[in-house]
């Protein structure tokens, strides 16, 4: 039988806020959610995709006479795109000169991750990091993950999945043996608002969270803070009071919103849906946090 393959969209060394210590995070490609608010959302589509950054172009048109499927074209003295005629075969990010098309989505092999991860296990040992398999939502790509989780363990290699929590059961059987701390989204409590504002129900991220908990994992939860949507004291205390009910929960990380990615948006071709609100305040963030601490919660901000 082969060893599975997977999708990545990005390798981020030296990582700092993806779990404890000094980390390598794998950005897996493909997820079931569409929150308005995503910091990658290059990591939705579970295939390939060309970015485009304008400003890097040169007009060259090279990549206009790369392209076999008339995807890229040069209209009006500017660079157009065909989503839906693009092969995504990347020729035309391959003859770029100054990278301003990119292909986003790169098919990597188990020993090939693996061997990029090992290359600073010296400062995982020093700082007690290792690597982090985050997304988009790893779960999609199962068989990869479960497969490059084990050869991390083989290697000594502390193991963490940052996840969404949306996905069957069972997937998450298939990797507890293997992974030693979860970092786990909770967006918003009431099922109603979190189908508007992330396209899915909440009602299978809660029961996995809790099922993950009474399994006895380790599990650090991570609440985006997103002003207007899920700041309210209603989302905070039902918060609260569900992550007070979990046993084995080391810590609740509260993350402020930021704008840093809406540019990202553009050069994939998306729109940005968040365009008129503002990173909360450093005031409202300590305001959030001693709410959920007053639920007997260790709660950092960011992390």
């Amino acid at each position: 039988m082969s060893s599975p393959t997977g999708l990545i969209f990005d390798i981020k060394k030296f990582s700092i806020h993806d779990g404890p210590g000094i980390r390598t995070t794998v950005f897996l490609k493909g997820c079931p959610l569409h929150c308005e608010w995503c910091h990658n959302p290059e990591g939705m589509a579970p295939q390939a995709e060309i970015q485009f950054w304008s400003g890097r172009c040169i007009a060259c048109q090279d990549c206009v006479g790369e392209c076999e499927a008339g995807a890229v074209l040069w209209v009006a003295g500017a660079r157009a795109y065909e989503a839906s005629s693009c092969e995504k075969c990347g020729r035309c990010a391959e003859v770029c000169p100054t990278e301003a098309t990119q292909l986003i989505g790169q098919t990597v092999t188990v020993p090939e991750i693996v061997a990029e991860i090992e290359k600073d296990v010296v400062l995982y040992d020093e700082s007690g990091g290792g690597a982090t398999f985050s997304g988009g939502e790893p779960l999609l790509q199962i068989d990869f993950l479960e497969a490059v989780l084990r050869a991390c363990k083989d290697h000594g290699i502390h193991t963490m999945v940052d996840t969404s929590g949306y996905t069957d059961p069972q997937r998450f059987e298939r990797i507890r043996p293997w992974v030693d701390l979860f970092l786990y989204d909770l967006k918003m409590m009431n099922d109603t608002r979190h189908v508007q504002h992330t396209g899915v129900s909440n009602r299978r991220i809660l029961s996995n969270l809790q099922a993950l908990s009474q399994a006895g994992e380790t599990i650090v939860a991570r609440i985006p803070i997103i002003p207007g949507i899920n700041d309210d004291a209603e989302n905070i205390r039902q918060s609260g009071e569900f992550l007070r009910s979990l046993g084995n929960l080391r810590q609740v990380n509260i993350l402020p919103y930021h704008r840093a990615a809406t540019e990202k948006y553009s050069r994939i071709g998306n729109s940005y849906l968040l365009d008129e609100v503002q990173p909360p305040t450093d005031e409202m963030m300590e305001n959030i946090r001693g709410q959920l601490e007053s639920f007997g919660l260790f709660v950092a901000i960011g992390g």
